[in-house]
């Protein structure tokens, strides 16, 4: 197995490419070579077994969760992998099938290593009912773990967004529609990111990756700007295949990054809404004065953009509001999902609700009737019939299923498996 993994790295880095994560088949194969007691090169295979599983209900992950939890057990014994590095690799699976089975060391000699890890996790979902249970039944473990959620810990352990960010600007002119930054013509690849990211600006801008590559020497963050930003339907591939290249890798998820920064005078709202789910800064403002090569300073609270002189060149509401601490949980989507686990464990303690978080602005009432779409996202959130949800509110719809075009399909079903939608 390691030696057809070595040349298949080997043939994705002459394409200038990271390896492929590996599959349930070859992570299965891996775990037989760890087990093995006559087993070489054991550094290599555990790099392998820490970093290159993919994260979520990935098939292989669930492999992964299921050997590190017979260690954990004392069920298999392992001579580079302790019980408690079991435990500390079970909570960088960021959630799914290594939940239930911290939940369940709750119990055992090793429960406050497996509060130490999931207090981080926040998607936990039905589990946070197992770890109620445990608490009713005097369990001190699970009682500290749901404090820590009410607490908010996952999210004071993230580093906040910075009062000035130094940045080098990557200037596209015009418009930068999704088809530039992921051609439909390579859509059989969206789901390889670093495969799909070098079709990038390959039409607008053959040589722009290149000049992004040419920039990161200086070590500075890359800021993408444009006059018109993100028009098109292919948000979430075009997101992925900027983040790739201006964003930074996230620990422990193969072939995936987060962050990145997105200016533009006018940024269209699917998109801004991906990059901010993304974990991305995206910011609305007037780009005219800025070229590829400058060095500028962002101060998103005082909500300007300073040139190498120090000059102001550049003014912005950061919009949304929760923008902030959509960037500090890592996008708005880990902000909403954590965000509820601390309400339902402040409430489970009945603890007065957090004032950890930016609350959303209130929407203005009207007395102006509902479109019919209005309506729908009304029903999904339970209102009544007939009444609708404003523009700009804050809401969390139900939603029973998930559909894709044909050419998204395995990219949709890459993302669901990330947040470990069981």
């Amino acid at each position: 197995m390691i030696d057809d993994y070595r040349k298949e790295a080997a043939n994705r880095l002459n394409e200038c490419l990271p390896p492929l994560p590996l599959t349930a088949k070859q992570t299965a194969e891996l775990v037989t070579l760890l087990k093995s007691p006559d087993t070489k090169d054991t550094q290599t295979l555990l790099e392998l077994f820490c970093h290159r599983v993919p994260s979520g209900v990935d098939q292989a992950a669930y492999i992964k969760a299921a050997y590190l939890t017979d260690i954990a057990k004392g069920i298999e014994q392992s001579k580079i992998i302790s019980p408690k590095y079991a435990i500390e690799l079970l909570g960088t699976m960021v959630g799914g099938y290594n939940v239930q089975s911290l939940i369940s060391l709750l119990d055992s000699d090793l429960a406050d290593d497996a509060v130490k890890v999931l207090s981080h996790i926040i998607l936990i979902f039905d589990a946070f009912y197992d770890v109620s249970e445990k608490v009713k039944s005097g369990n001190k473990a699970a009682m500290k773990l749901m404090e820590s959620w009410a607490n908010g810990d996952w999210f004071l352990k993230k580093s906040v967004l910075p009062k000035e960010i130094k940045a080098l600007v990557f200037k596209v002119d015009g418009e930068t529609n999704t088809d530039d930054l992921s051609p439909a013509q390579e859509a059989w690849s969206r789901p390889d990111i670093p495969l799909h990211a070098k079709a990038m600006l390959v039409n607008k801008m053959p040589n722009g990756i290149k000049i992004i590559q040419d920039l990161k020497v200086k070590q500075l963050p890359i800021a993408y700007v444009g006059d018109v930003v993100g028009t098109g339907s292919s948000r979430k591939s075009a997101i992925n295949s900027l983040q790739w290249h201006i964003g930074t890798d996230i620990p422990f998820i193969p072939n995936k990054r987060t962050g990145g920064i997105i200016l533009g005078n006018k940024i269209a709202p699917i998109f801004f809404n991906t990059a901010e789910d993304s974990g991305a800064l995206p910011i609305e403002c007037d780009v005219s004065r800025m070229k590829t090569g400058d060095e500028i300073t962002i101060q998103p609270f005082e909500g300007k953009i300073l040139n190498s002189k120090n000059e102001s060149i550049a003014t912005f509401n950061l919009i949304p509001f929760t923008l902030a601490d959509e960037y500090r949980a890592g996008g708005r989507i880990p902000l909403i999902i954590g965000r509820g686990l601390t309400s339902k464990a402040r409430e489970f303690l009945k603890l007065s609700p957090s004032t950890l978080f930016l609350a959303p602005a209130p929407v203005a009432s009207s007395k102006k009737g509902f479109t019919l779409a209005q309506k729908m996202v009304g029903r999904a959130c339970g209102l009544p019939p007939g009444i609708g949800v404003r523009p700009g509110t804050y809401c969390e719809p139900k939603v029973t299923s998930v559909g894709s075009q044909d050419t998204t399909g395995a990219m949709t079903r890459d993302e669901l498996k990330e947040l470990a939608c069981l």
